[in-house]
């Protein structure tokens, strides 16, 4: 079961498209080569919002819509757990 406390935050590794209603620090924002605007992953591929000692989105109130949207214990959320490399 996907709690809160057993998260891994597997699906901060993905690319989050930011769309005009975002309200999310320019600081944490990147744009691609194709000229959309995403939230900007660190080397590893991590999310920059994300704080790696807790595993928790240091924006949560200013997150993205696709964020709001990425349902905890959903099929999209299941599939990003359990794909390889994400154990």
């Amino acid at each position: 079961m996907s709690t809160c406390d057993t998260c891994r935050a597997n699906c901060c590794r993905l690319q989050v498209l930011l769309i005009d209603d975002n309200d999310v620090p320019e600081s944490m924002t990147d744009w691609t080569d194709w000229g959309g605007q995403v939230m900007y992953r660190r080397d590893d591929g991590w999310c920059t919002a994300v704080d790696r000692e807790t595993m928790r989105c240091t924006i949560y109130a200013r997150r993205p819509q696709v964020c709001r949207d990425f349902e905890m214990g959903g099929r999209e959320c299941l599939e990003e757990r359990n794909a390889p490399g994400n154990e």
